[in-house]
């Protein structure tokens, strides 16, 4: 059994893109700095995200991108570590990236860049790092914090919390942040998955996977929030951007409203395609908006077919309905298993907005998901990972 000398001044458990970066930070000032990580490798959902291509920040970044039970907390750490002080990083160390759509930020190459820059900064602060650590537990000794590991037992003046929430599990996500911080008496908000797919049963679901596979460009609006990105029907309901965002609004016996074509008024299209063009049939003047097969499911569903003459204006209405403002029920979601965040996790109230330390015990900090912050998709988590993580680093 091998034990690291101790105390040190920090020590950061969880080895993602929060605890890496918090950890890069306090070496490069100086602090003596342990990372531990339970898994193998570090920074899986860096190498993992963005299709392999890690999309590491936002352009767009704002209070505005996160959802919290207190909206205003995030606003401290994202002004003093912006989107841009993470992109002078990434060219400080030479790596090529792009902007995709929408103000999302990829590596031109690959996610394993942007884990080697933060591996690289760590090393740089003599930070150690040590993976395959299993904590066994954690107390508070004196002025310390004990930290018992499988690979020797440490302590520190600073111990940071930057195990993630539960979103891919296949990965190693746990809920031991959530249960450190209720340990020390700090309140935990109710989790659940976020920029998750939606699920649905009986006739919805089997047209979802009749479908499985089509693609639209819609609006989906959940109460007063609404996402125009992109929507995928796959078999076991609906996925893609769009949906994915929204599901981060959306709560249980909720109605979603699915508009797939936001651009067109189709009521007023058809009225007026049936004035100019009444023998043509009505799939065939929407084929001309959405993919044929969709719109055949469509008017399937509706039973509405034939020429455009022949239908009533009433009949009309109610195909620009079911395209403009589809209300449908989800049934759930996919779960932990497919979702990119955790929502909920520490009470925002129990932390300090500017340090992220724990309002009950000095030397306690939280960072990164494992935190009630969570950003859209597209880049604002991992910018919240960055911005918490230097908050605490600036105060270990």
């Amino acid at each position: 059994m091998t034990t690291i000398n101790s105390p040190y001044d920090v020590i950061v458990i969880g080895a993602g893109a929060a605890g890496m970066m918090c950890a890069a930070t306090t070496g490069g000032l100086g602090k003596t700095t342990l990372l531990l990580d339970h898994a193998k490798n570090p920074g899986e959902k860096i190498r993992i995200s963005g299709g392999g291509r890690a999309n590491f920040t936002n352009i767009y970044t704002s209070p505005d991108n996160f959802l919290s039970a207190n909206p205003h907390f995030c606003k401290s750490a994202l002004k003093r570590y912006t989107q841009y002080d993470f992109i002078d990083w990434v060219e400080k160390h030479s790596i090529d990236y792009h902007e995709k759509k929408l103000g999302q930020l990829f590596c031109d190459g690959s996610a394993k860049q942007i884990i080697q820059m933060l591996l690289d900064e760590c090393s740089a602060g003599g930070v150690t790092v040590s993976m395959e650590t299993s904590i066994q537990s954690v107390a508070k000794d004196g002025d310390l914090y004990a930290v018992k590991t499988n690979n020797g037992d440490h302590t520190c003046k600073s111990l940071v919390i930057a195990t993630g929430g539960l979103s891919i599990p296949k990965i190693g996500a746990t809920s031991f942040g959530h249960k450190i911080a209720e340990q020390f008496g700090l309140n935990v908000l109710p989790l659940r998955a976020g920029l998750v797919p939606l699920t649905f049963q009986d006739e919805i679901l089997e047209l979802c996977k009749s479908l499985s596979g089509l693609s639209a460009e819609a609006t989906i609006t959940c109460d007063k929030t609404s996402f125009s990105e992109g929507l995928l029907f796959t078999h076991r309901g609906l996925s893609g951007p769009s949906i994915l965002q929204i599901s981060s609004y959306w709560n249980d016996g909720e109605n979603i409203i699915v508009n797939l074509i936001p651009e067109t008024d189709v009521s007023q299209h058809l009225k007026d395609r049936k004035t100019t063009s009444p023998k043509q049939d009505i799939t065939t003047t929407l084929s001309e908006l959405l993919p044929k097969r969709l719109v055949q499911a469509i008017c399937d569903k509706e039973n509405i077919h034939g020429r455009l003459a022949d239908l009533s204006n009433e009949r009309i209405e109610t195909m620009g309905r079911s395209i403009n403002a589809w209300t449908i029920k989800p049934n759930g979601t996919e779960g932990y298993r497919t979702a990119e965040v955790t929502l909920g996790g520490v009470d925002t109230n129990e932390l300090s907005s500017k340090t992220m330390e724990s309002q009950k015990h000095k030397g306690l900090f939280f960072i990164g998901e494992v935190v009630d912050v969570t950003g859209h998709l597209g880049g604002f988590n991992f910018q919240w990972a960055w911005s918490s993580a230097f908050a605490a680093a600036q105060h270990v």
